[in-house]
């Protein structure tokens, strides 16, 4: 922009720069990128420190986000409430009797999590406190119990109810309801390479396997856990076909658990919602400041032009649609391990959607491949929150877990390559069931 102290060049290595070297110093992200973005505020006379308060509280003022907090709420209402329970009764009905049946388990309850909470931190919090210690009396090694318990989180990202999905949507204005729809063969992909993994580890170590349940005892788990499981019903459902937004329908979903949780299973007390609105409360917090902090960075981006910079020198390459897929998911998958998922999106999901939008990639293709790459950023270090959760509940270090969770993700990669190839992974349902959705 013309007549700017800084140019464009100087302003990213200021901007990047301040940010890279807080992160070396184990800054949190939210505050890091607040921080990077100071020193340019200061040096540019237009702006001034008052730009990050309002760019940051802009972000606030956004009817979409108010689903972020309503979907951790409906998570830890699960959790409180003995949803959950009912959850790993029809999941060891189900798949208890595969090889490595504990492990079993916590996959397929990981997808039936996913379908109800969006978030993977509060997956990967619940299933390692369930399933790490019990694996460990089953002669589970650590190592890959931790592993799986992290890489099987991911699937809350990626199936919907997401929020990414949902953030995702709001900052690039895609549709969420087509991208509920797109995560819904991806995260079946998913879950069904990480059972084949544990089945693997399962015939190759020698891991226990439970009695297969009777068909009585199958039905039985299945219709004390319809209620919960009705739960992604009505939440995407309603959201595809258009009964109410994506959060009018987080707030149903709060008071559809809340319901479960208090007048048909009875095992939520005062004391046990006070706690779930507690912790509702403080990831709620650090994920919305993260949110504003992360659009005031995207803003000062925009403002300098550097995206319009960074998109000359790379559409110079001359990709086409699937080389620009891989090029998209290589930078998600390294701006992954240093960057939390959302301010990821908003910064650089709006970078490369110009990009995209070049070589003809649908926006919900884009979103996906996006989404699925910044999933494995969950399970990688520096960053790899849900790794570093259950690694602390384990009481290991990450760096002993690392060689299993490699393993594991080699598989999920084979996905997110068909994914980049294959277009109508994604595409297929939202243009079955709402055509309108896409572009």
């Amino acid at each position: 922009m013309g007549g700017n102290t800084l140019a464009s060049g100087q302003a990213a290595w200021i901007l990047f720069g301040v940010f890279f070297t807080l992160l070396a110093l184990r800054i949190p992200v939210a505050v890091a990128l607040g921080l990077a973005c100071v020193p340019v505020l200061m040096l540019e006379p237009r702006l001034g420190a008052m730009t990050l308060m309002q760019e940051t509280f802009n972000a606030y003022n956004s009817f979409i986000l108010l689903a972020v907090p309503f979907f951790l709420l409906t998570a830890n209402l699960m959790n409180v409430g003995g949803i959950t329970d009912r959850l790993v009764r029809l999941s060891r009905a189900l798949v208890g009797h595969f090889p490595g049946g504990l492990a079993q388990i916590n996959v397929v309850l990981s997808f039936f999590f996913a379908g109800i909470s969006g978030s993977s931190t509060a997956d990967a919090a619940s299933q390692s406190k369930i399933f790490i210690e019990a694996q460990r009396k089953e002669g589970y090694d650590d190592s890959f119990s931790v592993a799986i318990t992290a890489v099987s989180a991911v699937l809350a990202v990626i199936i919907p109810p997401s929020i990414l999905m949902i953030v995702w949507g709001g900052v690039l204005t895609v549709s969420i309801g087509a991208l509920f729809l797109a995560g819904v063969v991806p995260g079946l992909l998913i879950a069904a390479v990480q059972m084949g993994t544990v089945h693997a580890y399962a015939k190759a170590r020698g891991y226990p396997t439970y009695p297969r349940s009777g068909l009585r005892e199958a039905f039985v788990a299945a219709f004390v856990a319809l209620p919960a499981l009705m739960t992604p019903v009505i939440i995407i459902g309603g959201k595809v076909f258009g009964w109410f937004t994506a959060t009018e329908s987080a707030c149903i979903a709060v008071l559809y658990a809340g319901t479960l949780s208090l007048f048909v299973y009875r095992e939520m007390g005062l004391k046990e919602l006070w706690g779930a609105l507690n912790e509702t409360g403080r990831l709620a917090a650090v994920t919305l400041f993260c949110v504003g902090t992360a659009s005031c960075f995207g803003w000062l981006l925009a403002y300098y032009q550097i995206p319009q910079a960074i998109l000359e020198g790379v559409s110079a390459w001359g990709m086409g649609r699937i080389a620009t897929g891989f090029f998209v998911a290589a930078v998600f998958l390294v701006v992954g391990c240093f960057l939390d998922a959302i301010p990821a999106i908003i910064i650089v999901g709006s970078i490369l959607q110009p990009l995209t939008v070049g070589v003809g990639i649908d926006p919900v293709h884009f979103a996906m491949i996006g989404i699925v790459s910044l999933a494995f950023g969950l399970v990688t270090p520096p960053y790899g929150l849900c790794l570093m959760i259950a690694c602390h509940v384990a009481g290991m270090r990450m760096a002993d877990a690392l060689k299993d969770t490699i393993i594991m993700l080699l598989p999920m990669f084979g996905v997110l390559m068909l994914v980049i190839v294959w277009p109508e992974i994604v595409l297929f349902l939202p243009r079955l069931v709402s055509p309108e959705f896409l572009d």
